[in-house]
């Protein structure tokens, strides 16, 4: 009977050691990687890896798992671990504002609980993720300012819960997906100064959330679409320096409804480009670390 008794003391004791501990042996493992991969040493603010991980800076936890980890302007220099990907508990990742390199990891669409991914403002290069449509979980994808090249994956399309997409100041060429018309909860997408051409998709008009739309600085041509008379909620659209031939398909738009208008059109009537209460280079850009509980 003691040694039953000890058994049992060293079980519950061990589940209490665990439950402090915060999370399995390969979440904590990915977490090292990470801080290993970005010279963890030199952060702002570094881990002391002998702690328990719920004292690591930036690192959420709950039920033993790890799901948020916002470590923003900390100064992260290195690549990101195929690793990251083994923190599929993970909801909000906030590596904004560092200077990461080297390309998005493969597995990171292996993340399909992720909510809000911000990792603007660092030098990631390489093309974006194919699998995107995988994390149907996603509010958020903001890769402002990096190196990104390639196309813009029509996958993005499958993501219907997608509310912000933030793929400005990159090296981004080829068409605008048809597919992103898909994203009727979308309310902010900013693809500002990129190498974008061709058209802009008439399915765009179906965006009725859209409040923030950023167009400015590529090589988009065409008509802009009649349909975007629709979008009846949008505040702020750019569009200057493009190649379009036409702005009639803005005439259907209500001049009242815009915070901010810009494009390259003078002669508009009523001329668009005076009702502007704001001019903004990148209206579409947070330098702030926000908190993203959606």
């Amino acid at each position: 009977m003691t040694r039953l008794i000890t058994l049992c003391l060293l079980v519950i004791v061990s589940q209490q050691l665990f439950s402090f501990e915060g999370v399995s042996a390969k979440e904590k493992m990915a977490l090292v990687e990470l801080f290993q991969s970005t010279n963890g040493d030199s952060w702002k603010v570094a881990w002391d890896l002998n702690s328990p991980v719920q004292n690591w800076k930036g690192v959420t936890i709950k039920d033993n798992h790890v799901v948020g980890l916002n470590l923003f302007m900390n100064n992260l220099e290195g690549t990101l671990p195929e690793s990251i990907g083994k923190l599929k508990y993970l909801t909000h990742l906030n590596l904004a504002f560092n200077s990461i390199t080297g390309e998005l990891p493969k597995d990171i669409v292996k993340l399909k609980s992720l909510k809000v991914l911000r990792l603007e403002m660092n030098r990631i290069k390489g093309s974006l993720p194919t699998g995107v449509g995988q994390m149907q979980e996603l509010r958020v994808f903001s890769m402002f300012n990096n190196f990104l090249s390639g196309s813009i994956p029509p996958t993005f399309g499958e993501l219907k819960n997608l509310r912000e997409l933030n793929l400005s100041s990159n090296n981004l060429k080829g068409i605008i997906p048809r597919s992103i018309g898909n994203l009727t909860k979308l309310e902010a997408l900013g693809l500002f100064e990129n190498g974008l051409e061709g058209s802009i998709p008439v399915e765009m008009g179906r965006l009725s959330e859209l409040k923030e739309l950023v167009l400015a600085n590529n090589h988009l041509g065409g008509d802009i679409p009649s349909e975007f008379g629709q979008l009846a909620s949008l505040k702020i659209l750019q569009l200057q320096n493009n190649r379009f031939k036409s702005y009639e398909g803005l005439q259907n738009m209500d001049t009242n409804q815009f915070l901010v208008f810009d494009t390259d059109e003078k002669s508009l009537n009523p001329r668009f480009n005076e009702i502007q209460l704001q001019r903004t280079r990148m209206a579409d850009t947070k330098f702030e670390d926000v908190d993203d509980n959606e």
